[in-house]
């Protein structure tokens, strides 16, 4: 069974034979980590209650490829917003018939759909997930030949609010790290996971997966797994190695030649088991509440943050992208934007003439 198939809210979807495919094929392929794979299969149950609503009828197009039926025309839809309300409804079509109604879709099928998903408000950027999962699910069957054509090629994505990432100040930045108490191997290990996140800008689910093998204190820096099993090699601060050597001379983690044994992983919880990326948001929340910081701050906001002072005192774009690991340069230039809003904030109030 493909990846998200566990979760008992989206069963009924993801057994579907085309969805399970497309799951299998995300994960072996692709190699899309489990979370993304179960936001994939929650879209689709979605869709798939959607197409299921009592009075939408199932497409009656012409023989496509493989025996299947290519798009066409449906009725604008006139059903309530409940049908694409996210729940653990079990979807009562046969297989037969979901497929059939899988494979008759056409743009207009997408656009009642999202004006759907409108009514229930949902956000822009909420939308334009569902529709970007769509359009590789219809993409992946014509690839498979199941369809002739890509229904969802020709929907445009909602045009998105412009929202500048939320960053840390450099002194908001310090009361935080120094919150854990450090002499406890738990605060140790949080504030070495504080000081890992702020150091070197990676997600926390490469923060979790570290094992004590990818930390290189010769070295200074750390081997990190990224999206799609893709890897990088990423400096570290002095300061974060020395916040991890403590923490695992208290854990009684013995080094060799100056580095760990490479075979278990780096955060660990009481139990010696890895910390999960819930634990860390969790743990970070508490530090949150000490501080008196926004709650609101995500280990994500660290990341954030990271990118931002780094532009701010002189990293070009090209390296901040590579100590992100985007793939795509215009991923990284939200920060310039933030850079520049800074910029301009320091010459209205400096200079003469503004």
């Amino acid at each position: 069974m493909g990846i998200a198939a566990e979760n008992p809210a989206i069963m009924s979807a993801v057994q579907h034979p085309l969805v399970e495919e497309f799951l299998t094929y995300l994960k072996c392929e692709r190699h899309f980590s489990p979370h993304t794979g179960k936001c994939y299969a929650a879209d689709l149950h979605q869709f798939a209650l959607f197409l299921a609503e009592p009075g939408r009828p199932a497409g009656s197009g012409d023989a496509g490829p493989a025996g299947m039926t290519t798009p066409a025309p449906t009725p604008a839809y006139a059903g309530t917003a409940a049908a694409v309300a996210v729940a653990a409804d079990t979807i009562t079509l046969s297989t037969e018939e979901l497929t059939r109604r899988f494979l008759s879709i056409n743009p207009n099928t997408i656009r009642d759909y999202l004006a759907a998903l409108r009514a229930q408000e949902y956000s822009k950027a909420t939308t334009a997930r569902k529709l970007a999962t769509l359009r590789s699910f219809y993409k992946f069957l014509v690839r498979r030949g199941y369809l002739a054509s890509n229904p969802v090629a020709t929907i445009r994505t909602p045009k998105q609010d412009k929202r500048l990432p939320k960053f840390l100040q450099k002194e908001d930045v310090d009361r935080l790290l120094n919150a854990p108490d450090v002499n406890t191997i738990l605060g140790a290990r949080d504030r070495a996971m504080l000081e890992t996140l702020y150091s070197t800008g990676v997600r926390v689910s490469e923060l979790v997966a570290l094992q004590l093998g990818d930390v290189d204190f010769v070295g200074e820096c750390l081997h990190i797994r990224g999206k799609g099993r893709k890897e990088r090699i990423t400096p570290i601060a002095p300061t974060a190695l020395a916040a991890i050597r403590r923490y695992l001379d208290m854990a009684g983690v013995a080094l060799s030649n100056g580095q760990p044994a490479p075979e278990r992983p780096l955060f660990v919880n009481k139990h010696g088991s890895r910390l999960s990326t819930r634990s860390v948001r969790r743990k970070l929340d508490k530090y949150l509440i000490q501080c008196g910081l926004d709650p609101s701050i995500s280990p994500h906001t660290l990341r954030h943050t990271f990118a931002t002072h780094m532009l701010n005192n002189g990293a070009d774009l090209r390296s901040v992208q590579e100590l992100l690991g985007h793939r795509s340069i215009s991923t990284t230039q939200i920060y310039t934007h933030v850079t520049t809003s800074r910029l301009k904030d320091a010459f209205d109030k400096s200079h003469p003439r503004a």
